[in-house]
């Protein structure tokens, strides 16, 4: 079976690569020429653990991958077309941007010869896809089609697994034809007996909406907690443990921290309200999650601020920029939302990230950059960990106390046991403890 995966942004080239070490011809398409370009020399316009390997197997080894600008002879020949461009949030409204979605739905009918699965695997609000068959159908005479919702639930930085080895498929579909084709597609993960999941479309579409919106509540609520938790003298981490253990609760996103960033859970909330009440329903849950999330760091920085002499010139080590580890994503970067609040107050900010320097620097004007913790740490009077890198994990605390003009921690991960770190002779400041 051919596959065509249009766009190669994080969805499109990982969900292609994957399909093609299920054994399926796979063409991705971008009008990047570009990026075209950097991948066809092996460049990846991402980090993501495993992408290279994998690209490097599949487009220069076995050959189960193409690049494209053209969508034609690609989508001719294709059995199933999967549509992976982003989109973004709104400005004015909030609302997701689907100007990509629908320009792309009008150049794939333009090019569609013989039957064919459209297929939305970028995260659309409800009745998106409905939309793109009107779209399609304005320009397709006499070859038959179906539309169909795919969503994905990919976790940068792991990405790769959670492709291989989903918690479940959902397939949103109004024909058996359709249905069938797209099982089909999944069909290798029957072997891990990976529950496939079949719905009509308006279903599948909402299930990638509730599930981040659900997650995101999580994180919002354990940080309202750990907020609770240092005023009254309890510990968050033994609270999200206890709550983890039941089993309804579930222990997963229940890490206080500085709030969610990323591509997907503050525009997906968002879209997901403007959805609603686009129906004429409240979401008042995800209004709330979305307004907490967005005064968490604005409230560490308050934090920070607040632990220092008005006056003075205060010199701050951020280690960790990416929104996440395992990824040079900065988007909606709680760590840079702290970065940039800091600076507003005076504060000078040295930053290091294994991975997300060069986006950072294109990004963080006002920032000074270092080349490793060391020297991101040199006569700083204060260190904030805002990422939680490996390389973070275990760092040489009694080799960074001589660095520092002044041995202060502020652990937005609660990475490091509290009464250790002090032991060595550090000023330690945590989330919730």
């Amino acid at each position: 079976m051919n596959i065509a995966m249009i766009g190669t942004g994080y969805v499109g080239l990982i969900s292609g690569l994957c399909f093609a070490e299920f054994g399926f011809n796979v063409t991705c398409i971008d009008k990047d020429k570009n990026r075209l370009n950097a991948l066809k020399n092996g460049k990846m316009p991402i980090f993501e653990p495993g992408l290279e390997d994998l690209f490097n197997k599949h487009f220069f080894t076995t050959k189960k991958i193409k690049l494209s600008n053209q969508m034609s002879p690609a989508i001719s020949n294709a059995k199933v077309v999967f549509i992976t461009v982003g989109t973004p949030t709104r400005r004015i409204n909030e609302d997701a941007d689907l100007s990509a979605v629908y320009d792309v739905a009008k150049e794939v009918a333009k090019n569609i010869t013989n039957y064919c699965v459209i297929v939305t695997k970028s995260t659309v609000p409800v009745g998106t896809s409905r939309k793109i068959k009107n779209i399609m159908t304005r320009y397709i005479k006499g070859t038959n089609f179906d539309v169909a919702s795919n969503p994905e639930f990919l976790r940068e930085g792991s990405a790769i697994n959670d492709f291989m080895r989903p918690d479940r498929i959902i397939i949103g579909t109004d024909t058996k034809k359709s249905e069938k084709i797209l099982k089909s597609v999944y069909r290798p993960l029957y072997l891990t007996e990976t529950p496939i999941i079949s719905t009509n479309i308006e279903t599948a579409e909402l299930i990638k909406y509730a599930s981040n919106s659900f997650l995101a509540t999580k994180i919002a609520f354990i940080n309202e907690v750990s907020n609770l938790c240092e005023k009254v003298g309890a510990n968050i981490q033994d609270v999200s443990k206890a709550m983890g253990l039941d089993k309804r609760i579930g222990a997963k996103f229940l890490h206080a921290g500085p709030g969610f960033g990323g591509s997907c859970f503050p525009k997906d909330i968002k879209a997901f309200s403007v959805t609603a009440k686009k129906h004429k329903t409240k979401l008042s849950i995800v209004d709330a999650v979305n307004l907490s999330n967005k005064n968490r760091p604005i409230e560490i920085a308050k934090k920070i601020i607040k632990y220092f002499p008005k006056k003075s010139k205060i010199n701050i080590a951020l280690l960790g920029l990416s929104f996440k580890p395992n990824t040079d994503d900065i988007r909606d970067s709680t760590s840079i939302i702290i970065g940039n609040k800091l600076i507003e107050a005076g504060f000078k900010i040295c930053a290091y990230d294994p991975k997300s320097m060069e986006n950072a620097k294109l990004k963080c004007k006002n920032f000074s950059f270092a080349n490793n913790v060391n020297d991101a740490c040199a006569n700083m009077d204060a260190v904030i960990i805002g990422t939680e890198w490996n390389e973070f994990r275990a760092l040489d605390l009694s080799k960074l106390k001589r660095l520092v003009k002044k041995p202060v921690i502020f652990d937005l991960r609660n990475i490091y046991n509290p009464d250790d770190v002090k032991r060595i002779g550090w000023e330690y400041v945590s989330i919730g403890r």
